[in-house]
């Protein structure tokens, strides 16, 4: 009697999840609201390098500061109410999982890793009191936010000139001289963590 080679053992027993300093075991291949935490979301963004971490700095630029400059644009551009700031804190979220790919290679390997970060994004939503899909204004809003602080990032700490931004990136985003100091002088990770846990708390507490 012979034995049919078991492929699909191997290959259904592969790992893909990853267990979280809170104990939790987050799958990525279907991610539950009840296994995401906020700690952690913020101590793995506030680790995630921008830029693949070829930015200027004693420390990195990390993309939990990068989500509270967006979210600093934006809240300059209109007025918002507490459900539209906390989707801006979380669109980056799902990198506490999966790291920030640069937008080049995301181009190389396609869909499949536009798959996973939506469904962490949504698992990461409902969550927090979202739906899992945003309104199509509000995510317009949120990219439009996300591009301005990339120019900013790129042309501040990432060495591009500014034309070259301007090309890549869009029109320069109008914003006070103090954006320099607050949001893109590079923050240490224990900083940046406690920055962006603090911003939850102020937007709870106005819940």
């Amino acid at each position: 009697m012979t034995t049919r080679p078991r492929h699909n053992a191997t290959k259904s027993s592969a790992r893909a999840w990853q267990r979280m300093l809170s104990g939790r075991r987050l799958d990525l291949l279907d991610p539950s609201p009840l296994d995401v935490e906020l700690e952690d979301i913020a101590h793995g963004l506030a680790r995630v390098a921008r830029w693949n971490g070829q930015t200027s700095g004693a420390h990195v630029f990390s993309v939990a500061q990068h989500t509270l400059l967006v979210e600093a644009i934006a809240r300059r551009r209109a007025s918002l109410d507490r459900s539209a700031r906390l989707a801006i804190l979380l669109h980056d979220a799902p990198e506490y999982v999966v790291g920030d790919m640069i937008t080049p290679f995301k181009a190389v390997i396609g869909d499949s890793y536009k798959a996973v970060e939506h469904r962490l994004l949504a698992a990461i939503h409902v969550r927090f009191g979202l739906p899992p899909s945003l309104p199509p204004e509000l995510t317009r809003m949120i990219k439009s936010a996300d591009r301005a602080a990339a120019y900013l990032e790129a042309t501040r700490l990432a060495g591009f000139k500014l034309a070259e931004a301007q090309r890549v990136f869009g029109t320069p985003p109008d914003v006070p001289a103090s954006f320099e100091r607050d949001y893109l002088v590079p923050w240490s990770a224990k900083d940046a963590e406690a920055r962006y846990l603090r911003r939850f708390a102020e937007l709870a507490e106005s819940a």
